[in-house]
């Protein structure tokens, strides 16, 4: 493993990079330095938003050192003196904690790239549902759309390149695949990834004290429904 670096980013955050790739354990080291500087929470922390090899620390506009170099030193030294510091255990959020469910529905409707996934997996439908159903997956980071959850743990059998044309529309609440990672478009948007089925989830809702459903470093899976559950449950939801 490479020894965490310390960059600036801007006039109010400091980087600090784990790694340059994808990886569970990178992630996960990732994850449990979030929740060390969380626990400490020294009074010029504003945010911690963690990536999938990063983790960037912004800092607080009423911080005691008004000068932004003075303040990116202060932050910058109490950083290096944490990971000096002895490494505590300090579970990523969400852990150990009951894996939160997420229903989806994959009826051809909310599918349209089932089929195409699994030839190219050589496997039948049924069998790329069952396998992404089976995963234990973990928030790696949240990001591209606010409330987007970049997952880990999918069935390496299931990656897939992204598509080579990207759709201008796809649906809210679309769960997909693209390269060895899986997903959940929150909001209709543009997007390259292979639908698979869809949520009646809403994964942002601003209106909501925490907006975001799912938070990097939750555990999460899938859970396969019908197309009339789909609709009682999005029914209910708007209810």
């Amino acid at each position: 493993m490479n020894e965490p670096t310390i960059e600036p980013l801007g006039e109010d955050a400091l980087l600090l990079r784990l790694d340059r790739r994808i990886d569970a354990d990178v992630n996960a080291r990732v994850h449990a330095l979030a929740a060390r500087i969380e626990a400490a929470r020294p009074a010029w922390l504003r945010e911690v938003v963690p990536a999938y090899a990063s983790l960037a620390v912004f800092l607080d506009d009423d911080a005691e050192a008004a000068d932004t170099d003075d303040r990116l030193q202060a932050a910058d030294h109490w950083l290096r003196t944490l990971l000096d510091g002895p490494d505590a255990a300090c579970p990523a959020p969400g852990g150990d904690a009951t894996p939160f469910d997420i229903p989806v529905c994959h009826a051809p409707a909310f599918a349209p790239d089932l089929d195409a996934l699994a030839a190219h997996a050589d496997l039948s439908p049924q069998e790329v549902v069952a396998r992404h159903c089976a995963g234990d997956y973990r928030v790696a980071m949240v990001g591209f759309a606010p409330g987007f959850p970049y997952l880990l743990g999918l069935d390496p059998r299931l990656a897939m390149p992204r598509r080579a044309s990207p759709r201008t529309r796809v649906p809210a609440g679309s769960v997909a695949i693209g390269g060895a990672q899986t997903g959940i478009y929150p909001r209709e948007s543009p997007g390259g990834w292979h639908l698979i089925g869809r949520t009646p989830l809403a994964l942002f809702d601003a209106t909501r004290e925490a907006p975001c459903l799912l938070a990097a470093g939750q555990r999460v899976r899938f859970v396969a429904i019908d197309e009339a559950t789909f609709h009682a449950l999005s029914a209910g939801a708007r209810a």
